[in-house]
């Protein structure tokens, strides 16, 4: 089975040019991150449009472009993402797709509108399990795709960790229902009461890691089963998202180790598996 690790910029420091250095130099499949014209909106730095083409293909880098719906119309501001996102060829597209707040119609009726533009780019597109769009929970993601058969996913069950303020236990039938549609893994692991542990590889979070890392394996096994590429990010983010220590600011981790730290268990939980 092909497995592809991709690390986000979300986080990175210095210039565009060393952090696409330093993410091939580590042996990363490719990047994953906003479109160009967006990365200053939500990852804080600039990137120059031409440059960001020309470092993809100078360091032989595949690329997932990450979209965020908002507005007043959803619906219209995923297919206009979409259609520039198209432009670079990504091999899929990871979307923060409609709000929570939303009635069940709404959502069906966005992601009827997301199915079609889909569709007619031929790019795929896995809506995120994430806090504050459509997919929060288990349920509501189950719903839609039992209304939706061609609904993808890109599963990050650290939301639903923290939302549910359990590990799941309860939610083994919508959980299988969304490893079956799941096209890309965000793998971060998160806790009852936050979507990101201090270091997954803390011996205090061990039950959390090997409760994410049991989904993990199931999703690689249906991808194994149909003979499809697992597409992996180990999407651990900065502060807030990384704990602080008091009074001082300071990160209790070093982001790029443990991004680092879990693109490699996870390779080493594949090759002993599959």
């Amino acid at each position: 089975m092909k497995v592809k690790s991709i690390k986000s910029l979300w986080g990175m420091e210095g210039s565009l040019e060393s952090q696409f250095e330093l993410i091939a130099s580590a042996g990363y499949d490719g990047i994953e991150s906003p479109l160009p014209n967006m990365i200053e909106k939500f990852f804080g730095f600039p990137a120059d449009e031409k440059q960001f083409r020309r470092l993809l293909e100078q360091y032989s880098l595949q690329y997932i472009a990450m979209v965020f719906t908002d507005g007043i119309n959803h619906a219209q501001s995923f297919i206009d993402q979409v259609e520039r996102a198209a432009e670079w060829a990504p091999i899929m597209i990871n979307s923060h797709s409609a709000r929570d707040s939303m009635t069940f119609e709404e959502q069906a009726e966005f992601f009827e509108q997301a199915l079609a533009v889909e569709q007619k780019v031929g790019i795929p597109v896995g809506h995120e399990t994430h806090r504050g769009r459509a997919m929060f929970t288990p349920w509501t993601t189950g719903a839609l795709l039992r209304e939706f058969p061609e609904l993808k996913l890109t599963a990050d069950f650290s939301h639903w960790v923290c939302v549910c303020e359990s590990l799941l236990e309860d939610q083994k039938e919508h959980l299988e229902m969304a490893i079956k549609r799941t096209i890309h893994i965000h793998t971060r692991v998160g806790y009852a009461q936050g979507p990101q542990v201090p270091h997954p590889g803390a011996p205090e979070y061990s039950l959390e890691l090997n409760s994410h890392e049991h989904w993990w394996k199931q999703i690689a096994e249906a991808h194994a089963l149909a003979g499809t590429q697992l597409i992996f990010t180990p999407e651990f983010g900065p502060p807030p998202y990384m704990p602080r220590l008091p009074f001082t600011n300071q990160p209790v981790s070093d982001l790029w180790q443990v991004c680092l730290w879990m693109k490699k268990r996870l390779e080493q939980m594949v090759n002993e598996s599959f």
